[in-house]
């Protein structure tokens, strides 16, 4: 008697196009030799001529090309907790920030403390391709994304993809896509061009928008950001080779689709790579929402699709949760604004009273705790402030994800005025640790109903680990009691 094949999850989840899969897997078909994505609108091939992949530069390692109509460069990423994963996916996000574009391979092992054999080796574990493999493509599908939604001049894509040579960027693109990047211009059509340019990044929903717009606006530092008209808008300042770009970006939900729509300053395409990734940290676009719904259960109910804000800038996040310390939520963002116009440096935008990028730690850490004073500051905090600029300007201290979390932990509570609250919420939103949990938090113990942090550390056991997602939940709670 012939043995019924199981059938396959994946192939299950093509047919189905089921959402929940999008950036999980890639399928690559033979006949055809182009990968999709599993929500491709196409025709569904047929199982035998599906090849299955971890990610889209494994798909390209084994020949196959990217599909024009589904575009893998638009699938949302992973978030996950798990150590081995955790390291491969936070060497996928500093790729993605650029970081291979200007250093080799054992100075991104050297940035997560690991050794270059082992990046090497759970890097191919979890997404199958080395990390070189994987830079080269995630430059072609920024350059892809770039040829067909904006209508930058080419040797602008391929600089603001990462590549250092037009030449070496034709040559490569044909290889890989079997067309130039002209004839893929051409293809794409006109794009119209305003002051900046607009890109698109998915997410899978549920996403809550006006949860995280409702957390953002009222924290927004003066000058610095804010949330108006439905959208989010901020100064940047990044570094490049360095080199220092300043601008702005403009973050709002895409019509009809599930993903923002993110307009980014001219001045900034060169350093196209870093700004993406620190927005999509900034609303948490690796979010797999509904595997966490599922995992807090009844706390989650209500809108399964609420994110936990990440950061822009590690420091500048850090500034504000030394400055919420014991006063209101208003009363934190009036002294940093005054902070920020106080020591940060102006930039042109678009935006009224959207005016200057937050300073850099090397900055304050020239100041004095005086002159942080005079602002409003208690003296203390302005001490705190100027002992963590100093460590991030020195380099021994990191704010951004992919950093080892219990030493960070212990290096932020080592600096004078920095708590347990005030280091779970940087680990929280600056770090992007998922399983971060302020149990001192007033609010949180307020929603609990708990009579003490002990109290609060024993009802967070059951949401481990993804304790960060509680937190948002339950002080989302407290603003919808009457």
């Amino acid at each position: 008697m012939r043995v019924r094949a199981e059938p396959d999850p994946r192939y299950q989840a093509l047919r189905a196009r089921d959402s929940r899969f999008d950036g999980r897997f890639f399928v690559g078909v033979s006949s055809t030799k182009i990968y999709c994505r599993p929500v491709c609108a196409a025709r569904t091939p047929k199982r035998e001529n599906c090849r299955f992949f971890p990610s889209a530069a494994a798909a390209e390692a084994s020949g196959y090309r990217p599909c024009l109509r589904c575009r893998p460069e638009l699938a949302p990423g992973n978030a996950s907790v798990d150590a081995r994963s955790r390291i491969a996916h936070a060497a996928a996000d500093l790729i993605e920030d650029g970081l291979l574009n200007d250093a080799p391979v054992d100075a991104l092992a050297t940035r997560l403390g690991i050794t270059d054999r082992h990046l090497r080796r759970v890097f191919r574990s979890e997404y199958g391709v080395s990390p070189i493999r994987y830079a080269q493509t995630q430059r072609l599908l920024m350059a892809k994304r770039l040829l067909t939604e904006t209508s930058l001049p080419v040797i602008e894509v391929a600089m603001a993809s990462g590549f250092g040579s037009l030449r070496r960027f034709n040559a490569l693109f044909r290889t890989r896509y079997r067309l130039s990047p002209t004839a893929l211009r051409n293809e794409a059509g006109e794009n119209v061009q305003a002051d900046g340019v607009t890109l698109q990044l998915a997410f899978r929903p549920p996403f809550s928008w006006a949860a995280l717009a409702g957390f953002l606006g009222p924290r927004a530092v003066a000058g610095v950001e804010h949330v108006c008209d439905g959208a989010y808008r901020r100064t940047v300042r990044v570094t490049r080779q360095g080199r220092e770009f300043r601008g702005w970006v403009e973050v709002r939900p895409a019509p009809a689709r599930p993903a923002l729509a993110v307009t980014i300053d001219v001045a900034l395409c060169k350093a196209l790579p870093q700004v993406l990734a620190r927005i999509r940290r900034l609303f948490d676009l690796s979010c797999n929402p509904m595997e966490i719904a599922g995992a807090l259960g009844r706390l989650a109910r209500p809108d399964p699709g609420v994110r936990v804000p990440g950061a822009f800038d590690g420091f500048e996040l850090a500034v504000r949760a030394v400055l919420g310390q014991q006063v209101t939520v208003k009363g934190a963002r009036t002294l940093a604004g005054r902070f920020a116009r106080a020591f940060g440096e102006p930039v042109a935008t678009p935006f009224p009273g959207l005016d200057v990028v937050f300073p850099t730690p090397e900055t304050v850490a020239r100041l004095e705790p005086s002159a942080i004073a005079e602002l409003g500051i208690v003296g203390a905090r302005a001490r705190s402030i100027i002992a963590l600029a100093t460590e991030l300007a020195a380099g021994t201290l990191r704010l951004d994800p992919g950093v080892e979390i219990e030493p960070a932990l212990a290096a932020l509570r080592r600096i004078p005025g920095i708590g347990e609250w005030t280091a779970q919420y940087i680990a929280m939103r600056a770090l992007s640790w998922p399983d971060a949990f302020p149990h001192t938090d007033l609010g949180v113990r307020k929603a609990l109903g708990a009579a003490s942090p002990a109290g609060v550390l024993r009802a967070g056991e059951e949401w481990r680990p993804w304790r960060a997602y509680a937190v948002m939940h339950l002080w989302r709670s407290l603003e919808e009691r009457p």
